[in-house]
């Protein structure tokens, strides 16, 4: 097995995971949505609001948004400013671009780690949110190591497939089609 193929074989590994982690957050956009619309039914028509939604709603959006990162990340989807770089020569941008992943990278692995102290201690320590549901907060801070997880997987892959100089096409080309285009 080659490197080029391990690092295929890790793209697509990583990639079903990715996907996994974004139709969870669309479910949860989807339940958010739905529990919204219920707190207005029975707000409005029977009088009778409820306590539980405003929260789980924002736990909802919060992991959604989280899970989403590593998603966006691949398919090119994230807010990206290219003023100096779109008028560099294609290989100083490329460079620049490595630079950057890894730059990224080690921002994000900070990140990761002290969520990951936060998601412990939280669970250590019994904590939980400060409402009628005592909600435990371990439960939406995973979100945020999982988020970071997946990213940095997702920044590895694109700094190996730069390094090897493997196309960024994957998943039916939505990469290379969305790229510098503006959504």
């Amino acid at each position: 097995m080659t490197c080029k193929d391990i690092v295929l074989l890790y793209d697509r590994i990583l990639a079903k995971a990715t996907r996994a982690a974004a139709v969870l957050a669309g479910c949860l956009l989807l339940l958010t949505a739905l529990i919204i619309c219920y707190e207005i039914i029975v707000r409005d028509f029977f009088h009778s609001p409820t306590e539980w939604v405003l929260e789980v709603a924002t736990y909802a959006i919060i992991i959604a948004g989280f899970l989403g990162l590593a998603v966006a990340f691949r398919d090119n989807a994230h807010v990206r400013v290219d003023i100096f770089a779109g008028r560099l020569a294609p290989e100083t941008k490329r460079k620049l671009d490595m630079v950057i992943n890894v730059i990224s990278f080690l921002l994000f692995l900070i990140f990761m780690t002290e969520s990951m102290d936060l998601v412990t201690s939280s669970y250590v320590y019994h904590k939980l949110s400060p409402s009628i549901l005592r909600f435990p907060l371990f439960i939406p801070q995973f979100a945020l190591v999982l988020g970071a997880f997946l990213l940095l997987g997702e920044l590895v892959r694109r700094f190996l497939f730069e390094l090897l100089r493997l196309p960024l096409a994957q998943d039916g080309d939505r990469e290379t089609k969305s790229e510098g285009k503006v959504r």
